[in-house]
């Protein structure tokens, strides 16, 4: 039994997906049968997708808290610590309750299976399901971890699903082909439970359709069944408009920056509005404005003084979103890359498209064991002036001295190398 966080965290922290060789979800199901089925006392709704999860997610909890709800959030992965993936209205889980819901699968675990753990993944997931479920949420917003039909969340029959995006990312896990990934994300879907979609790749809704056909299930796809209309970006906040159907809600103001921010606020909205007219709660267009204009995120194109530009861009598709906001929020300046990342992301794309904008590019790499080395990151980049060290805090410090007026200081690439910079900067602000 597990005394304190941190021998619970160094321990769980060892615990790898590929150690274990069980069925997929059969582990989770019957631990979660001894602990009573907690999943199946939460109204949730499910969240996957390749970008997007967690502000969409971010979004939804700001609407609920706005309209009255109590609302647990599980998402992943956290910057800081492991508290963060599971929180109340925005406020992490105690380390005691913690504590007592990994000591009762422990003891689970020790006596029904030799003390076998399953993965980290699946542990906090069965954590978070007895918190949230003790602490009697009104709604429980749970992003899956890794693709979606095999994932340890897909245990729920949620009230709403919603499939952010689909792009190539952990292709030896998910597949290489955007049919392939977004049939994995797409296992989500439930028997006659609607799904709405920010998808736009043809390949990849064509598969999602076929889902939502084969299990009866409502398909609301963004830019068909409903739409939304950017206006103006400023620094601090951007509007836009959306339409569905009769519903028409104008000037939004948005604080999150980038026209993918405003999709993702998007699939919030119609997934509220989806929930209001089948009776699952009650909320106005003021506290869905209300929300807007104070959701943000962090680590995603986090603005810190100094020009310093914070984002979890870890695949092509969120590059390419990263270098839109930039030019949306910052047209008139240029950008000084500083990239790191795992060794199982789209890394040619994601460099390809920052050597197109950057006046430079610096390589760095976190110490994790699947971390790309800077040197190799490096050999991927064309830019006549690039760079490449394997210490990441030299790295970040020459840029920033480096950089001129007009120029952006742009730290992109892993969520754990955003979560690193992002502590040594606030640690420096103090």
């Amino acid at each position: 039994m597990f005394s304190s966080m941190k021998a619970c965290t160094d321990f769980i922290f060892t615990l790898k997906a590929v150690d274990h060789k069980r069925a997929p979800l059969v582990m989770m199901r019957e631990v979660l049968a001894r602990l009573d089925n907690p999943q199946d006392k939460l109204q949730t709704i499910h969240l996957a997708g390749s970008n997007g999860k967690g502000s969409t997610a971010n979004v939804l909890r700001e609407m609920l808290e706005e309209a009255g709800y109590r609302v647990g959030t599980f998402t992943s992965p956290h910057l800081e610590c492991v508290n963060e993936r599971m929180t109340i209205n925005g406020k992490q889980i105690p380390d005691a309750q913690f504590l007592r819901y990994m000591n009762n699968i422990a003891a689970i675990v020790d006596t029904n299976y030799d003390g076998d753990f399953p993965s980290f993944f699946e542990v906090v997931t069965l954590i978070m399901f007895q918190y949230f479920a003790e602490e009697a949420v009104d709604f429980a917003l749970i992003e899956t971890g890794l693709g979606g039909r095999l994932d340890a969340t897909n245990v729920i029959t949620p009230l709403v699903s919603i499939i952010t995006t689909i792009s190539l990312e952990h292709t030896a896990f998910l597949g290489d082909t955007f049919a392939k990934v977004a049939f994995e994300k797409a296992g989500i879907v439930k028997e006659g439970v609607p799904v709405v979609v920010g998808v736009k790749d043809e390949e990849a809704l064509a598969v999602i359709k076929q889902a939502t056909l084969e299990r009866h299930a409502e398909c609301h796809v963004i830019g068909k069944d409903f739409i939304v209309i950017a206006e103006k970006q400023e620094i601090a906040m951007q509007h836009f408009s959306y339409r569905k159907a009769d519903v028409e809600i104008n000037d939004i103001q948005l604080k999150m920056a980038g026209p993918h921010q405003i999709a993702n606020a998007s699939l919030a909205i119609t997934a509220m509005l989806f929930l209001q007219e089948n009776g699952h709660l009650e909320i106005s267009e003021t506290a869905i404005r209300h929300a807007l204009q104070k959701a943000q995120w962090a680590g995603r194109f986090e603005q810190f003084t100094n020009n310093i530009v914070l984002d979890g861009a870890h695949n092509s598709e969120g590059t390419a979103a990263l270098i839109q906001t930039l030019e949306a929020v910052y047209p008139n300046h240029h950008y000084r890359f500083i990239y790191a990342a795992l060794s199982d992301k789209d890394h040619a794309n994601s460099i390809t498209l920052m050597d197109e904008v950057a006046t430079s590019m610096a390589f760095t790499q976190i110490d994790l064991p699947n971390a790309m080395p800077a040197e190799r990151l490096g050999a991927l980049s064309k830019h006549p002036e690039k760079e490449y060290s394997s210490n990441w805090r030299e790295v970040v410090e020459a840029t920033i001295q480096k950089k001129k007026e007009q120029e952006i200081v742009v730290i992109t690439g892993s969520l754990y190398f955003i979560a690193e910079v992002r502590q040594w900067l606030q640690e420096g602000e103090q």
